[in-house]
């Protein structure tokens, strides 16, 4: 049966151009420039942006400024940030006089600003102690800022002492007597992450009025929170919000609420303590009569739908504006007039961006194709970054109802044009229940149609997450593809962007509903796509994808020639007492261990150990605090003790994700060696 492949990318080699003829590998993947964090100018002439290039021998990323024309398609992108520091977030004070960013290059991090009209570089801040993220006012003369501080200390020069010595202490004991004790990859040190305003003047600011502090709460900080967990009201007085209480309930509480402070400072008043679950992503509308943000309604469940509220200030009057959408959003802006909301999410295994207008209630959307991971609205113009499954990030502009979309930056031009991509497209089938289940399947980059190809089988984690039409730095299918071996993704039940009926359906039935739309999926490859051999494959994952690499080797133990474990559970009952978002297990479980062993215990790995025997490979990060590493230690015994071939591959300085280059670049080499170990290729 032939197929027609659907051509997603952007990018086209022009008539007279070099035929790529190179094969896309993982050290490709790994060095090329990433585009980041588009802000448009308040004129909508100017974009500016980070770009993210990769020095191999120094094992790290190095983060400029750019800014490129939305107008002149001839123009050139400008790089204004030179230092060898790193320099991120860029934002446009509200006249377009000044791009304020983030620089390390004094030490720390600290606040500093591009005059666009001189061209000159100013340093804004000099405050004892790193700035986090931050936020102009839209009045020009102030700033709000995060930064990890030592709650019982009055002053920031107190935190920065405070950290100095016990940086140098001989004593390296931690004592805790409630939990978080560690989160993510790194042990907690009593610091908290805290909201800080600051007036702007000619000299650099030294310091700053708390906003947080009169509540025992942390503002969501790295790795997940950012600035847009908090925003300044048009007027500049006051600062809203995003903050959970720091008590002993945190490791098992979403209850995030938004409080309201004075830009100067004072109590705090929770705008949302009806509401027991997630509330985030406060945003005002531009005349300041409205606050819009997103809200869970489910206690305890993280990957509830996100729905937009919007509140008006003299009323008190909230509604749910999205109810009836059966969406759930990342982001969203108002637009400039107030009447419309742009919002984008997970949408049929793509992210995309949707229009909707408030008085009719009629949305749009604006992008059909790909991944759009941030944009920026203007007066007529969206900025928005776009990338899919055949090329990487870059920025495209378009109007406001999605016309005439145009690309502005071509970060990666030169090597593309020497790389090769599979084409690919996307299929869908009846999965369990005779539901619809959608998938992708991604050719080789030579691909003959006469010959038959092995085949990579990639499973996503989350579980609630989605391998869609996505240039992924770290599971992207075409270093596969790159290998000669044809790539397929299926959207299980659980994933997002189909619904939250199909998201939940995986509650409680880890092994259950996946393992079948799995199972399904591939038998649909099989039937309809000749070129693959689907008893010449290898199944991988990660996390979530991880636990069902075990899960398939005790329940499906015929299909696959090889698997590749990437920080998989392996015993439901330990990962319970020793991760540390505890509400994560407790929702998909429907309770603690303690009370609900049986939950734990229906879809439990550890007790299929004795029907293994396929070949596994398994990868673990050693500060993966979140799947800790004990895990995979267990997976790699019981491999070993079965005399079933196996190799573990461990990164001592990496957590649930491997992100330092080299060691991405060794990921896929000892990945890659091992699917050609066991995999034919005729």
């Amino acid at each position: 049966m032939k197929h027609l492949f659907l051509l997603f990318g952007l990018l086209a080699l022009n008539a007279g151009e070099v035929v790529a003829s190179k094969p896309f590998t993982a050290e490709d993947m790994v060095t090329m420039k990433r585009v980041a964090s588009p802000a448009l100018s308040p004129d909508g002439n100017s974009v500016a942006y980070i770009l993210r290039s990769t020095d191999l021998e120094a094992d790290k990323g190095t983060f400029d400024i750019y800014l490129t024309s939305s107008l002149d398609e001839e123009s050139k992108p400008k790089q204004i940030t030179t230092d060898p520091a790193t320099d991120t977030s860029p934002k446009w004070s509200a006249d377009g006089k000044y791009l304020y960013f983030l620089s390390s290059r004094s030490g720390s991090n600290q606040l500093w600003r591009y005059t666009v009209e001189s061209e000159s570089i100013e340093q804004v801040s000099d405050v004892p102690v790193s700035i986090g993220t931050f936020k102009l006012s839209p009045t020009g003369g102030q700033v709000v800022f995060s930064a990890s501080v030592y709650p019982e200390c009055e002053t920031l020069e107190c935190s920065k002492e405070k950290s100095e010595a016990a940086s140098i202490s001989k004593q390296e004991g931690k004592l805790y007597d409630k939990s978080f004790v560690r989160h993510w990859d790194h042990w907690l040190d009593g610091t908290q992450s805290r909201l800080f305003s600051a007036k702007l003047s000619n000299s650099p600011f030294t310091d700053a009025i708390a906003l947080s502090h009169s509540l025992n709460g942390n503002v969501p900080s790295s790795p997940f929170g950012g600035d847009e967990e908090y925003t300044i009201s048009p007027d500049g007085k006051t600062v809203i919000f995003t903050l959970r209480i720091a008590d002993k309930k945190e490791p098992t509480s979403t209850n995030f609420d938004l409080y309201e402070v004075s830009i100067k400072g004072g109590k705090a008043n929770n705008l949302t303590k009806d509401n027991l679950a997630w509330d985030t992503y406060p945003v005002f509308s531009p005349d300041g009569r409205k606050l819009a943000w997103l809200a869970m309604d489910r206690p305890g469940f993280e990957a509830d739908r996100r729905q937009l509220h919007i509140r008006d200030l003299k009323t008190g009057k909230t509604d749910n504006v999205t109810k009836e959408w059966d969406r759930s959003f990342y982001g969203f802006q108002f637009g400039k007039d107030g009447k419309q909301v742009f919002l984008y999410g997970n949408h049929i295994g793509k992210n995309v961006i949707w229009s909707y207008d408030l008085a009719t209630k009629q949305k749009q959307q604006l992008t059909d194709a790909g991944y759009v991971s941030a944009f920026d609205v203007g007066s007529d113009k969206i900025v928005y970054q776009y990338d899919d499954l055949k090329n990487p990030a870059d920025l495209f502009i378009m109007d406001l109802n999605g016309a005439n979309k145009r690309q502005l930056t071509h970060a990666n031009q030169e090597v593309m044009s020497e790389l090769e991509f599979g084409d690919y497209e996307q299929f869908s089938f009846k999965g369990w229940n005779d539901e619809t289940v959608y998938g992708y399947i991604i050719k080789p980059a030579d691909f003959d149609e006469e010959k038959e190809y092995p085949l990579a089988f990639l499973i996503h984690g989350g579980p609630q997450g989605s391998f869609g039409d996505h240039f992924h730095y770290r599971w992207n299918p075409q270093t596969y593809t790159g290998q000669g071996f044809v790539a397929v993704m299926i959207d299980f039940h659980g994933s997002t962007g189909y619904g939250q009926d199909f998201t939940d359906s995986i509650t409680g039935d880890w092994g259950g509903k996946p393992l079948e739309d799995l199972q399904k999926g591939l038998a649909y490859v099989e039937e309809n796509y000749e070129f693959v051999d689907t008893d010449n494959a290898c199944a991988l994952g990660a996390s979530y994808g991880g636990y069902m690499i075990n899960w398939i080797a005790g329940n499906w133990s015929d299909q696959f020639k090889c698997l590749v474990n990437h920080d998989g559970i392996f015993d439901n009952r330990m990962m319970y007492y020793s991760t540390e978002e505890l509400w994560f297990v407790e929702w998909e479980n429907g309770g603690t261990y303690f009370d609900k062993p049986e939950n734990f215990e229906k879809h439990n790995p550890v007790h299929f150990v004795k029907n293994w025997k396929t070949p596994m490979l398994v990868v673990q990060g050693s500060k993966d605090y979140r799947v800790p590493e004990t895990q995979s230690l267990a997976t790699f015994t019981a491999l070993q003790r079965q005399d079933i071939p196996s190799q573990m591959l461990i990164f001592e300085n990496e957590n649930h994700w491997v992100l330092k280059p080299n060691n991405s670049i060794q990921w896929h080499q000892v990945v890659n060696n091992w699917l050609h170990q066991w995999l034919t290729d005729k």
